[in-house]
């Protein structure tokens, strides 16, 4: 008798039952066999020792496979927890999982990890790699497994049993002397783990919250070759280099200060003027494409909220003023701008002929998120969108859809951020009845409707239930940070449920009131993200037309200072942003201050150059473009920043 293996591209084998998923990448060449980590046996992922009683769907997952990526890192962290328990034996375990760019474990210890302790603990990794520990698993009944971690003095895992179910078949894995909780899969050997290095050690919350206690969370990274972890290595040097949280700090465009708050930072003047260029543009392009700009407040009695279900739904995320307990009125802050939009639609009675309406606002909101959630400018308390919503009929709701999506487009384009997007379809979760507005049927129709616009328009999208508003599915355009952290930067929703909360209606042809459909969008998501991701892609060398000083003159003396101060108040008259540097210093020193400031153009002014009404230009793209009559640069400038030239 045998069973049946399909593979991955269809093809069939014969095996006698009991054949290990190791087994069958040897049959299927040895090339695979030498670089397979783990099997994914009819869609479930398997350790290499895992045996196939009967006909099964087998892949053979490689690094080069996300799973195979996971197992890998998996068992370096257990490498790592491993390593801790030698170094530092009253370490208490926390969790130790395989994240996008590595790994990480969490311990309890009497004081924090220090860069000395990480050298020691990645030495004695090796130690374990070195010794191609088998890695094997074995299953106890609940019980005998929380008496099992018990006698290990190890309370978390003990914690983490206990809230399984009483049934639960518990697994661990051991290597060597190291055994911990583990649902596995596993590499065979620990030493298969050829390249890995440890980069940094932060506190973390146990189980995120901040009710529990702080543990030490050690964060590495692990590769099959060491030419891989090398170049990785490389690539988050060129990241630091590139963080927009030490750039922003380092050019001066925005800072943080404790006595002000997490999640609120401070724009200085060269950061604000770059939102400012940023703001002016798009609302520019808004205007232009038909949308009419609204102006609302900050805060609105807690009514409101309660109409548009943001009470119910979101209240957790909204910040609150007033006690009601002492009879106050209720305001909060808020966290979205479309149930101010929705009242000014309401103001009179609208027609088919009005629609479709098209508001937008430049819209400052405030979030109550987590302490741990924020980060520089990309997740903040306080933020400002490029808010918008289209009140249509449903015949309308295709065609502004697509045109929702070439603004985005457009303007992503032109800031030079287009190839660095995906698109997410984000639906509900039926299941979550809480999270969501609870109309079934509805959510149905908005979901087929939307999947069906998405694929008119040829969008590429990957799907993600349980992401969606709580009032309807969304197009989510995701992006990642230099640290290859994934945020969503822009969404574009469909509302089925807000125009029925608010009773929004217009006069159709036939003179019965119709209910309209609307769509929730942003052009250029948060504008402080937006800063964010333009410091990073242009390693703070903003294009030209975006930098907040796009001219410096640079007098090589005080004689110069009268001729170069008729340069800057010509420059500034044509529009364009300019400053002098007027220091006692040698102009070899202000030519590489102006350089490190990432300015696109530097002006020397000399004796030559006031003598023939000229300048000696330096361009940040260019280098040394030598002496130039002052007109022609202006006339040069002038082009690029019309053109938006990157």
């Amino acid at each position: 008798m045998s069973i049946r293996v399909t593979l991955k591209d269809g093809a069939a084998l014969e095996f006698a039952p009991g054949v290990t998923v190791q087994e069958v990448a040897a049959q299927i060449s040895k090339r695979l066999e030498k670089e397979a980590l783990i099997g994914e046996v009819d869609g479930e992922p398997r350790d290499l020792s895992f045996p196939i009683n009967s006909d099964a769907v087998v892949h053979i997952l490689t690094f080069a496979d996300p799973r195979g990526r996971d197992a890998f890192r998996h068992t370096s962290s257990h490498i790592l927890a491993q390593a801790v328990l030698r170094l530092f034996p009253e370490a208490k375990l926390g969790i130790g999982p395989a994240i996008d760019s590595g790994f990480y474990y969490d311990f309890d210890v009497p004081r924090p990890f220090t860069p000395e302790d990480l050298v020691k603990i990645e030495e004695e990794m090796g130690k374990i790699v070195a010794a191609d520990y088998a890695i094997q698993s074995f299953a106890l009944p609940r019980d005998e497994a929380i008496a099992f971690m018990e006698e290990r003095n190890q309370p978390y895992k003990v914690e983490l049993i206990q809230d399984l179910p009483e049934d639960a078949v518990i697994t661990f894995y051991k290597q060597g002397e190291f055994v911990d909780l583990c649902a596995g899969p596993h590499l065979s050997s620990t030493g298969q783990v050829k390249a890995f290095k440890l980069l940094q050690a932060a506190g973390a919350y146990w189980r995120g919250s901040e009710k529990n206690k702080m543990l030490q969370r050690i964060y590495g990274t692990s590769f099959p070759k060491k030419g891989q972890l090398d170049e990785y290595l490389a690539q988050l040097e060129e990241a630091k280099r590139r963080d927009h949280n030490k750039l922003g700090r380092e050019l001066e465009l925005f800072t943080t200060v404790d006595v002000v708050g997490q999640g609120l930072p401070l724009l200085m003047p060269k950061g604000a003027k770059v939102f400012q260029i940023l703001q002016r543009f798009v609302e520019d392009e808004e205007e232009r494409r038909g949308y009419q700009i609204t102006k609302t407040p900050f805060m609105a009695k807690k009514d409101l909220y309660e109409i548009s279900g943001h009470w119910d739904h979101y209240r957790d995320g909204m910040f609150i003023i007033g006690d009601e307990d002492k009879g106050d009125e209720l305001l909060a802050l808020r966290p979205m701008t479309c149930p101010f939009q929705f009242m000014i639609y309401k103001s009179k009675l609208r027609s088919y002929r009005d629609l479709p309406l098209r508001y937008s606002e430049t819209s400052t909101l405030f979030r109550n998120e987590a302490s741990g959630e924020m980060h520089g400018l990309i997740r903040l308390r306080q933020f400002t969108i490029s808010e918008g919503h289209i009140i249509c009929m449903p015949e309308q709701l295709e065609d502004e859809f697509r045109k929702v999506i070439d603004l985005i487009d457009y303007i992503l384009d032109v800031l030079g951020l287009r190839e660095d997007i995906w698109f997410r379809f984000s639906k509900w979760d039926p299941n979550d009845k809480g999270k969501y507005i609870d109309q079934p049927e509805a959510w149905e129709h908005a979901q087929r409707s939307m999947k069906a616009i998405l694929d008119r328009l040829g969008l590429d999208y990957e799907e993600a239930e349980g992401e969606a508003a709580f009032y309807g599915p969304k197009l989510d355009i995701q992006s990642r940070n230099v640290h290859g952290k994934e945020d969503t930067i822009i969404t574009v929703q469909i509302d089925f449920a807000l125009p029925e909360r608010f009773d929004l209606s217009y006069v159709d042809q036939d003179g019965t009131k119709k209910r309209p459909l609307v769509i929730h969008r942003t052009s250029v998501g948060c504008y402080e993200r937006t800063l964010a991701m333009l410091i990073e892609k242009y390693a703070g060398a903003l294009p030209t037309w975006l930098a907040p000083v796009q001219v410096r003159l640079l007098p090589i003396s005080d004689a110069h200072l009268e001729y170069t101060a008729g340069l800057l108040e010509k420059l500034r008259a044509g529009g364009f942003r300019a400053e002098v540097d007027k220091r006692n210093e040698k102009i070899g020193y202000k030519i590489r201050e102006g350089r490190l400031e990432r300015i696109p153009y530097l002006l020397i002014v000399g004796d030559k150059e006031v003598d023939e009404g000229a300048v000696s230009v330096r361009s940040r793209k260019e280098g040394d473009l030598g002496p130039m009559a002052f007109a022609d640069f202006m006339q040069k400038l002038g082009d690029e920043v019309a053109s938006r030239v990157r």
